[in-house]
């Protein structure tokens, strides 16, 4: 297995004429915003595309980004563990614009989908608040879902995964269309 090594804001945007760039955001989450030239395959969708990524680590040196990093490191991981290296933004596309660097948006995008840890952070908050609530006005055993989400976000933590953002990434605005997936698809084989 080989270990993804972690490129800065500036190495990589030195090196982004040379580097596939592949994007592990949701679809919504992209269309926010994404480094020039990344291409959007989600996260879920790495062991689908696993074929055309190893093909273009063969012609050359493989970019993964997300958000922060958390989840562009879970997919150098998966790659690493099929024998495909690659690398990891510092940082990721916060980090990115944080430097002051460009973020391109696809043409026609309209809004854009909230980031995946926005979403995890409403959905925890509104379960752990309908505990309470139902705990209080009719029996306290509703409370338990407020700590089964405490103890979600306390795992989450120490596996640095999320059981509630994989489950977020199925619902509808966050699943790329599968012709828009065939179409990175094949632009990643042309590459």
């Amino acid at each position: 297995m080989t270990t993804p090594i972690a490129l800065g804001t500036d190495e990589a945007r030195s090196r982004l004429h040379e580097l596939t760039v592949i994007d592990v955001r949701a679809p919504g989450e992209y269309a926010g915003g994404h480094l020039p030239g990344a291409l959007n395959i989600p996260l879920d969708r790495i062991q689908h595309a696993l074929p055309d990524i190893r093909r273009a680590s063969e012609r050359g040196d493989v970019l993964v980004v997300c958000a922060s990093g958390a989840r562009s490191g879970n997919a150098c991981r998966i790659l690493a563990e099929n024998g495909v290296t690659t690398a990891t933004l510092s940082g990721g596309t916060g980090a990115w614009a944080a430097e002051g660097h460009d973020l391109h948006r696809p043409k026609g995008a309209s809004r854009a989908t909230w980031g995946m840890e926005r979403q995890v952070r409403l959905t925890a908050g509104t379960v752990v608040l309908l505990g309470l609530l139902l705990g209080l006005l009719f029996h306290p055993a509703f409370q338990l879902l407020s700590a089964g989400i405490a103890a979600g976000l306390v795992f989450s933590a120490v596996t640095n995964t999320c059981g509630m953002a994989a489950v977020l990434a199925k619902l509808p605005y966050n699943r790329p269309r599968a012709a828009d997936l065939d179409d990175t698809l094949a632009a990643l084989r042309n590459r």
